[in-house]
């Protein structure tokens, strides 16, 4: 029986993820590493892919990915190897009108296969605060809002850094969303996010309007859960950029 995938899966290791501010990351990793093996195969991969990882082990970032996924094809006499790599990214942000800082935590991943030259693909999870244009609209006082997330995944054309996807994302809500927060900052964030309604169709549309205007986005896709505060259930909305880019039918 031939199978479409083997490999290992949830293998946890620490990584170095490079800084825009020129700094290294230390952080956690989940990897998981995958091939597709012709029939005839019966050795094992799992000794073959742990044994590589260890190799790269502590730099095992997007730059080592090409060279991974080659010798693992090589080893295994593979058709094709993909890699996930999953892990927390943390940036020191500043509350709105005081300057305290905290960290903030966004769950970031590189993915790549063995049949392209491509640059891995990228995906942030960045929190934003929505604020819902209906119950404002009919509302003598207030309206609810709720923390939502959102999902970019792209490929990119060159390099691009992490802190600049958070902070493209981060734009696009109606506030956004901090680790540590004081009163004057509490207050700032709950009247702009007042002042900025939005459906996750809303959230949606801008950040697929930011990745598009990007030079160096090929391909992305944007999706955003908003965990509402006064439903049982969340408000979900999703967009693909070839989805965008195909001409309308009549």
């Amino acid at each position: 029986m031939s199978l479409h995938s083997v490999g290992i899966s949830n293998f946890t290791c620490p990584v170095r993820i490079p800084e825009k501010n020129g700094g290294i990351q230390q952080t956690v990793a989940t990897i998981n590493l995958l091939a597709q093996l012709p029939r005839e195969r019966i050795e094992s991969c799992v000794s073959v892919m742990t044994a590589l990882l260890d190799e790269y082990l502590p730099d095992i970032h997007s730059g080592i990915f090409p060279e991974l996924l080659a010798r693992v094809r090589s080893r295994l006499q593979a058709d094709e190897v993909c890699v996930e790599m999953r892990f927390p990214y943390f940036i020191a942000k500043k509350a709105p009108v005081t300057g305290t800082v905290s960290l903030m935590e966004y769950q970031c991943v590189f993915a790549a296969d063995s049949k392209t030259e491509q640059e891995p693909h990228l995906t942030v999870v960045v929190p934003i605060t929505t604020l819902c244009p209906c119950s404002k609209e009919i509302s003598e006082m207030g309206a609810h809002n709720q923390r939502a997330e959102v999902t970019l995944t792209l490929r990119p054309l060159t390099m691009i850094w992490l802190e600049d996807l958070i902070a493209l994302v981060e734009g696009c809500g109606s506030s956004e969303i901090y680790a540590l927060l004081k009163r004057p900052d509490e207050k700032f964030v709950t009247e702009q996010a007042y002042a900025q309604p939005m459906f996750v169709e809303d959230v949606v549309r801008k950040v697929a309007q930011k990745a598009m205007a990007h030079p160096a986005i090929a391909w992305f896709s944007v999706g955003v859960e908003s965990f509402e505060s006064i439903h049982k259930h969340s408000a979900y909305a999703f967009v693909d950029s070839r989805d965008l880019l195909r001409p309308a039918t009549t």
